[in-house]
């Protein structure tokens, strides 16, 4: 699924008013039409409503379902907002709609001066005050307006988007200025924003309300974001031959677990293997030995000639892929040994943990990376790694994607809904996981089966793609039968057999 900038949602609007064809207002009643049943299927018309609405086509579709509300017996107050003494073509005609009804008798235009009206808790606040359009924080009395909403106990529903948050780059928005919805029906697609961890605070609950913009349209619009959607994957995916053997399925290479860390290389070794790897060598210090023997059994385990970390770079070209990272620690001799096994590598690589926080500590080596290779920081792994602190949102993925493009790699930004920024600029992100998967290993659970899914023959791109996705459906799987609260990293494992059967199925 595509994700359209505020820019593109409004052209995508015009052609669809002038390809489909059909004339803007009657978009709009389209539009109202899908908010106003998904108002009803959570509120009933014993719930009183206050509707505040803006002097834009976001104040229109806000106008249009308090007329429709009204229609299925809703009590309703509206407030219009027409401080400049300008409304948008289609806003005027709904406050036309507004005039003309016989069953809305609260209806006031905000010109001037404005008493705020007592909200109850009992009370439904229709927040249309501006949409996917704003480009600058709010200010004077309508930040003042979202700080009386936001400071009372009534239930709030935003129409596409919560007024004073943007679309995209909320960098330099002030946080206080921007309200705080309960539920956000977003119209036709997500907005970027919605995608950041830190706006989750102000939409709440989010749905998607199919409002049929031109499919023309959106097919032939170009989009730098994207949402994965399971046939995506299901398309990527590798049937096995019936009369292949191990050596067809790919021979991995994992390199970690410092000496207290073996658990990271249990877990990335596990996984690699329920990935469908064929063969993977566990290359790990000599004190780790036996907890990989008796964890992973089917792994082959090389030692480190160190008791305790890794030391020594060994021959690599027998592998088909190679994961180094997980719990390797930091040492100065890691160090040095970890961009030497990198040089020597020709077989794609997945570099997570450790050894994206010894590139961080080697800043020169970066330029030494070899084209394609994988890197999955969480993100303060990333602002280590680019040396710039305390972002977020969308400058944090801005500086993710400036890396991938200018290594020529793919990085993933790992998080609840995780970004994967390809070499090319563009932005996929995972549709799948959930916070359950907020969990010490989860990443290195993900490096394994990355890694695994390379030497099972699949492209960097489309490991990454289906590493991310399978790694969340494995984790929702296991929320839905063991709950979130509870879950581990070792469950993501057990449960990757059912996400694989699930996607095949």
């Amino acid at each position: 699924m595509k994700i359209f900038t505020g820019t593109q949602i409004h052209e995508l609007d015009k052609y669809t008013i002038e390809n489909e064809p059909i004339a803007s207002i009657d978009l709009m009643e389209r539009a109202a039409r899908a908010l106003t049943h998904a108002i009803t299927d959570i509120w009933s018309n014993r719930t009183p409503v206050v509707v505040f609405a803006g002097p834009g086509n976001n104040g229109g579709d806000a106008l249009a379902v308090a007329r429709m509300l009204s229609e299925l017996g809703y009590h309703i107050r509206i407030y219009l907002f027409n401080v400049h003494g300008r409304l948008s073509e289609d806003c005027a005609v709904n406050k036309q709609r507004i005039i003309d009804s016989k069953r809305i008798k609260d209806f006031i235009e905000v010109e001037q001066e404005f008493e705020p009206p007592t909200l109850n808790k009992d009370d439904l606040v229709i927040d249309g005050l501006f949409g996917s359009g704003l480009n600058k924080p709010l200010a004077g009395g309508f930040a003042s307006l979202v700080k009386y909403i936001n400071a009372s106990a009534a239930k709030v529903v935003s129409i596409d988007i919560p007024s004073g948050l943007m679309t995209e780059d909320n960098t330099y928005n002030i946080k206080a200025n921007i309200l705080h919805a309960d539920v956000t029906l977003t119209l036709q697609q997500n907005k970027l924003s919605f995608l950041f961890a830190e706006n989750q605070q102000y939409i709440g609950k989010t749905k998607i309300l199919d409002i049929r913009l031109s499919s023309e349209g959106i097919n032939m619009m170009d989009s730098q974001y994207s949402m994965l959607e399971e046939n995506d994957v299901r398309e990527i995916l590798k049937p096995r031959n019936a009369f292949s053997h191990k050596g067809d399925m790919g021979n991995a290479l994992l390199i970690a677990g410092s000496y207290g860390m073996a658990g990271a290389a249990v877990l990335a070794t596990q996984a690699c293997m329920r990935a469908g790897a064929g063969k993977v060598t566990i290359h790990t210090p000599k004190k780790n030995n036996d907890i990989m023997q008796i964890s992973v059994p089917e792994a082959i385990v090389d030692l480190d000639q160190e008791e305790t970390y890794f030391s020594e770079t060994i021959d690599s070209d027998k592998f088909d892929a190679m994961g180094i990272g997980p719990g390797l620690g930091l040492s100065e001799n890691t160090a040095i040994a970890l961009i030497g096994q990198i040089r020597r590598t020709h077989a794609p690589i997945v570099i997570d943990a450790d050894g994206l926080n010894i590139l961080s500590s080697h800043r020169a080596w970066l330029e030494q990376l070899p084209q394609g290779i994988i890197m999955t920081p969480h993100p303060k792994e990333l602002e280590r790694l680019t040396n710039v602190h305390n972002i977020e949102g969308y400058e944090r993925l801005s500086r993710a994607r400036d890396l991938a493009e200018h290594l020529q790699s793919y990085i993933i930004l790992k998080g609840h809904i995780s970004a994967l920024c390809l070499p090319d600029g563009r932005v996929l992100f995972n549709s799948t996981g959930n916070a359950g998967m907020a969990t010490a290993g989860s990443g290195d659970v993900l490096t394994g089966i990355i890694t695994g899914l390379l030497a099972r023959g699949y492209k960097q791109k489309e490991a990454c793609i289906l590493g991310i996705y399978i790694h969340g459906l494995a984790g929702d799987l296991a929320a839905k039968e063991l709950g979130e609260e509870s879950l581990i990293s070792s469950d993501i494992i057990k449960y990757l057999p059912n996400a694989f059967k699930k996607l095949n199925d």
